[in-house]
């Protein structure tokens, strides 16, 4: 009874991590609508290009963190914590790299031509 108990209970905690197809539905049709959004307002011109390139901008952020959630499942609750603060570590960590090496090429740019 144990051995069953204890399948049933990975399966059953193996199933909570992954998305339902609702979830998913709500993730795609977000997506959708934040990719269209600023497809519409650069293709149109209606907007001033700062305005244009804040709204790409905002949207971008907000389609990041709607794929986050929806498709990636990270969120902050108890069992979802340690693989979002895996994916944040990660996430600093190429972030640094990459602004650092942007750095480093830039100073040594600037320091070759003068």
């Amino acid at each position: 009874m144990s051995q069953s108990h204890s399948t049933a209970v990975q399966q059953q905690s193996h199933g909570q991590s992954h998305g339902s197809v609702k979830s998913y539905l709500i993730g795609f049709m977000l997506s959708v609508l934040l990719t269209g959004i600023p497809f519409w307002a650069v293709m149109s011109h209606h907007f001033a290009k700062s305005t244009t390139l804040s709204v790409v901008l905002v949207l971008a952020l907000i389609q990041i963190v709607v794929h986050l959630k929806y498709f990636l499942h990270l969120d902050f609750s108890k069992e979802g914590r340690l693989s979002t603060f895996s994916f944040l570590f990660t996430a600093m960590i190429i972030v640094m790299v990459v602004g650092l090496s942007v750095w480093i090429i830039y100073s040594a740019n600037a320091m070759m031509m003068h």
